[in-house]
């Protein structure tokens, strides 16, 4: 089994950053893509940004220039870097993965979700 667990969602003020970090536990093997999410209330949940085993990224053009993805394979953890934060990016932030196990199987994992809460 595998776990994802997020962790640095925080109440900052306009203009301010913040670093969410995602730690992967369990049986892994390889991670084929690891990524975040966020869902603002009332909205669908809406990919941020990726992160492959080669190193791409991708980046939803809302975030694009404010937004790092990375990741540390070491310590099977992706990070997301958010500065400049907007009212705007107020959301539940989730962490995602699909995830080649011991068993060699691929599935899809989802984090319990981090707060973000930007203040004007």
């Amino acid at each position: 089994q595998v776990q994802l667990v997020e962790s640095g969602g925080d109440l900052v003020q306009a203009g301010g950053s913040l670093r969410l970090s995602c730690a992967a536990s369990g049986s892994i093997f390889s991670f084929n893509v690891m990524a975040w999410y966020r869902q603002a209330p009332g909205k669908q949940r809406e990919l941020v940004a990726s992160i492959l085993n080669s190193g791409d990224t991708n980046y939803a053009d809302s975030v694009k220039g404010r937004f790092t993805v990375s990741r540390d394979n070491g310590r099977n953890t992706v990070y997301l870097q958010i500065n400049s934060l907007k009212p705007e990016d107020t959301a539940v932030y989730y962490c995602h993965a699909r995830i080649r196990d011991m068993d060699m199987m691929v599935n899809r994992y989802w984090g319990q979700g981090t707060q973000v809460t930007v203040s004007a």
